[in-house]
């Protein structure tokens, strides 16, 4: 009986890590595809990128957790995809974003090798930042009834499926709505003759262009909902379940390589928060110190799912756009909760983070630079002119 009991311990993180790599990529690998292809990636582009983020984040799972011996669950910035989406091309096209990730890149470098700076970035109200990051998913979060509006019989079913399984199964609502996607797509749009012997995809470099307006417009937003949304969480889920790696050398490495891919089309990786529970968890194993290997087997599944990137890019293609961006915002519906929650949960804050959220979602463009940054600076000016004048 004891045996048996620890063949069935030895089983529990394979599973816990397998299902994580799986459950994050089907739930958010049609957002990455989504973010590139707005920001001016074509199919072969946006190819290398999803295949450079699932290497990186494999291969920086494994590493970091075999290193320290804990569940380092390293995933591709989700939100982040999300602004690219709202940000749109930039002036320059993809060459230019590509600077901006690997601009971004660089920050999250400089904030774990750079405390002052990493303390300034910490600084920021957590309400304007997740003000700001709520204005970023509304436009996709409006998808899914756009979606049900335009193309009622394609949308309404996957909707449906994915209402369901949050009621009774909420780990997998999103993958189930993938998979209904994928049924409905299949009965109403032929895929593109040869998308299923899609061979191993490529890296395909892109030069970077650097512009004033992408590194404002693209990077600097990037960065603070990747901290903020990204690493700031997935410390908290490690701590929480009895973990305290020093945060430092994390962003230091997961910054480094984020500036790396970023010729490749890959935006910025960092710490997983939702996956990363699920193998730092007793789920994972009643024993803490032998969860690492739930992320080391994450870790090896995103290299396997990152070679099935040609396959997934060939399908996106040829689905209707606003059917994919409807997905996207299903997946991103609880993240757009969470970030209003906290957005206004400081009633003094409130009217900034409003301002900051009104701002971001509306689309604003001044001088080339997107809304997220002219909302954080809008709700930041506002929150320094009231506190100017309490201290009056």
């Amino acid at each position: 009986m004891t045996q048996q009991h620890e063949r069935g311990n030895a089983i529990q993180p394979v599973v816990a890590g397998a299902l994580a790599s799986v459950v994050g990529f089907a739930s958010s690998f049609t957002v990455v595809l989504a973010g590139l292809a707005a920001v001016g990636a074509s199919p072969a582009e946006a190819t290398s990128g999803l295949l450079a983020l699932c290497l990186a984040q494999g291969v920086l799972a494994i590493l970091l957790s075999l290193r320290h011996r804990m569940p380092v669950v390293i995933a591709w910035s989700t939100p982040g995809a999300a602004l690219l989406v709202a940000t749109g091309a930039p002036e320059g096209g993809f060459p230019a974003a590509v600077g901006a990730f690997m601009l971004a890149g660089l920050l999250i470098l400089a904030a774990g090798l750079w405390r002052p700076f990493g303390r300034r970035v910490a600084s920021i109200p957590p309400s304007l930042a997740n003000a700001m990051l709520a204005g970023v998913l509304l436009e996709l979060c409006l998808a899914p009834m756009r979606a049900v509006g335009a193309m009622p019989a394609l949308a309404l079913p996957i909707v449906l499926a994915w209402a369901l399984a949050w009621r009774f199964a909420r780990l997998y609502a999103v993958p189930v709505a993938v998979l209904v996607t994928v049924g409905m797509i299949l009965l109403a749009t032929p895929l593109p003759e040869g998308a299923l012997a899609q061979g191993l995809p490529a890296l395909l470099p892109v030069t970077p262009h650097l512009t004033a307006g992408a590194a404002i417009g693209i990077a600097l937003p990037l960065f603070l909902v990747t901290m903020a949304s990204q690493n700031v969480p997935g410390l908290a889920v490690l701590h929480a379940n009895g973990y305290n790696p020093a945060p430092g050398p994390i962003f230091t490495v997961t910054g480094l390589v984020s500036a790396l891919i970023a010729p490749f089309g890959a935006q910025s990786v960092n710490l997983a928060a939702i996956t990363a529970a699920l193998c730092a968890g007793r789920d994972a194993h009643p024993d803490p110190a032998r969860r690492w290997i739930a992320a080391v087997v994450g870790g090896l599944c995103y290299i396997l799912l990152g070679l099935g990137a040609g396959f997934a890019v060939a399908f996106i293609a040829a689905s209707p756009p606003l059917l994919i961006q409807a997905v996207a915002g299903l997946a991103l519906l609880g993240s757009l909760a969470g970030a209003l929650t906290s957005a206004l949960a400081n009633e003094r804050e409130r009217l900034p983070a409003a301002l900051t959220f009104a701002t971001t979602a509306s689309g604003l463009s001044i001088f080339g630079i997107g809304a997220a940054f002219w909302g954080l600076i809008g709700g930041g000016a506002l929150l320094l002119l009231d506190r100017a004048w309490r201290r009056a």
